[in-house]
């Protein structure tokens, strides 16, 4: 498989400093021109470091700690027993055939990673960050958050390591994620409450970024996603990828053969590369990624990067987002909190124009009625962003026909949606608390 042309060096973003080339690359991302692979931190075009001189020296220091850390048999055992012993993985794989029934004559199985500690995919990443920081010397981690779980996520490792934590979370996102807000302030972090742009992710992360420049001595910034300058995007898949390498062995053990599709929502995109990753190497199996179609592609009112975006710059990163013609970033929306992000990993940004994988769109109905389906079916009450995941399977099942295996990642669990699904079908007043 190969990517696009090699991308250039960036020549500068919006601060005027440009960005430097990268520590890391996905495999196979060499172009097929015969040029050569792309700058170390690219993706085919995508990705580079494009950031404000205050921060180039930390993230250099970032890059080569984590190069050592990923050469330090102790760092890497320490990890792999926090994984084991504290996060609970290896997390289950389930066959939910009544699920599956409602889409026809299929299989479908979930990677559970709402079982892991804390209730998301979010701890995998976070135990290996906050591991660096502590090899670094910080004393501090600066998290943004959406739904509320990689908040929770990083106040959980801080309060394990003794590390101070400050979460960023746009006021809206602390309205309709109040519990997540209520577990982190219970693990002992500071929740700052954006009240800039539209109070959402994406301003979230405009804080956290503020907020380490100022503080980068002291401070790492725990990125949440596959996104952001290099070496985030690289190292974040990297502890992410080990969603995808269980769940090949556990289907093969189950199944006795590889899926025909795997599916993950996307939002930045974290729990799609985690589990795409150890599957792209495998052309037979179709790597599909749900967005939060919102009201549709076609209004406006969505956060379908991939299916409406462009190619551009944004948080660090040159990748697809929306935004309009003079290149300024649109609003989003999605009943997931998750998946309210203008841009997404420039991983998935490769994989989409190479063809290696495909992403749709699911709108917020479509998503309700699959985390309905699933609740009433299995018993297993889903994150809505996973339920993006759910509708994109039901989807699938119909196009790839009868003996279909699908592999959806169950990325978390949806305690902290109670709330607006209890007002979505009507079992809470719109008023109820949430």
């Amino acid at each position: 498989m190969t990517g696009p042309a090699a991308a250039t060096r960036g020549t500068g973003d919006s601060t005027g400093t440009g960005d430097s080339p990268g520590t890391g690359d996905s495999p196979g991302t060499g172009d097929s021109t015969g040029r050569g692979a792309p700058p170390v931190g690219h993706f085919g075009r995508y990705g580079g470091r494009f950031a404000p001189e205050a921060l180039m020296s930390a993230l250099q220091e970032l890059a080569r700690e984590y190069a050592a850390a990923q050469a330090d048999p102790a760092f890497t055992a320490e990890l792999d027993a926090l994984l084991r012993g504290y996060a609970g993985r290896p997390t289950l794989v389930t066959e939910v055939p009544q699920f599956a029934a409602r889409a026809g004559d299929c299989r479908i199985l979930l990677k559970r990673e709402d079982l892991a500690h804390t209730g998301s995919h979010k701890i995998n990443n976070v135990l290996g960050q906050a591991l660096l920081t502590r090899r670094m010397g910080k004393k501090r981690m600066i998290a943004e958050t959406g739904a509320g779980q990689h908040g929770v996520a990083t106040a959980t490792a801080c309060a394990l390591l003794g590390l101070d934590c400050v979460v960023y979370m746009g006021e809206e996102d602390t309205e309709r994620q109040a519990l997540n807000v209520a577990r982190m302030q219970l693990l002992g972090a500071e929740v700052v409450p954006v009240t800039a742009g539209s109070r959402t992710l994406k301003d979230a992360i405009n804080e956290a970024f503020r907020d380490w420049v100022t503080t980068v001595q002291t401070s790492h910034y725990c990125i949440g996603s596959v996104m952001g300058p290099d070496p985030f995007p690289t190292m974040v898949r990297d502890f992410q990828r080990v969603i995808g390498v269980e769940a090949r062995q556990q289907v093969l053990a189950l199944a006795g053969r590889l899926p025909d599709a795997v599916i993950a929502c996307v939002g930045g995109g974290s729990n799609a590369i985690g589990v795409f990753h150890a599957f792209i190497p495998d052309s037979g199996v179709r790597l599909i990624g749900c967005e939060a179609g919102g009201d549709g592609p076609a209004s406006g009112h969505n956060a379908a990067t991939l299916v409406a975006g462009s190619a551009g710059v944004i948080h660090g990163m040159r990748t697809y987002l929306l935004q309009d013609a003079d290149g300024q970033t649109l609003p989003t929306h999605s009943v997931s909190a998750g998946l309210d992000y203008p841009g997404v990993g420039p991983e998935h940004s490769w994989l989409h124009d190479t063809g290696r994988a495909s992403y749709r769109a699911v709108s917020d109905a479509q998503a309700m009625d699959a985390f309905s389906l699933l609740c009433r079916t299995e018993g297993i009450i889903p994150a809505i962003e996973s339920a993006h995941a759910l509708a994109g399977a039901l989807q699938v099942a119909g196009e790839l026909g009868p003996g279909a295996l699908l592999l959806v990642n169950l990325s978390g669990r949806g305690d902290k949606d109670v709330s607006i699904a209890g007002r979505w079908f009507g079992h809470l007043d719109e008023g109820a608390a949430g």
